[in-house]
């Protein structure tokens, strides 16, 4: 359903655009593209910081010292 709305919209708004004549109507189209990319590299920018916080990486002295602990328990 989402997606046969977000396709009409799609649509009515490259008619708009075309009626408005190629320059202003590609200021507008270049405007409507890269606001949506940085958009989602925000989002994406954003997901990768919760995920970071949630499981953090070993770095190579924790894991040599939980490989040392063990060896020492056995």
């Amino acid at each position: 359903m989402y997606l046969l709305l977000s396709i009409i919209l799609s649509v009515i708004l490259g008619v708009i655009l075309l009626m408005m004549g190629p320059y202003v109507g590609g200021i507008v189209a270049f405007g409507v593209v890269v606001g949506c990319i940085f958009r989602g590299l925000y989002l994406l920018n954003d997901i990768h910081k919760r995920i970071s916080n949630i499981s953090p990486k070993e770095d190579k002295v924790q894991k040599a010292f939980k490989e040392y602990l063990v060896e020492k328990s056995k």
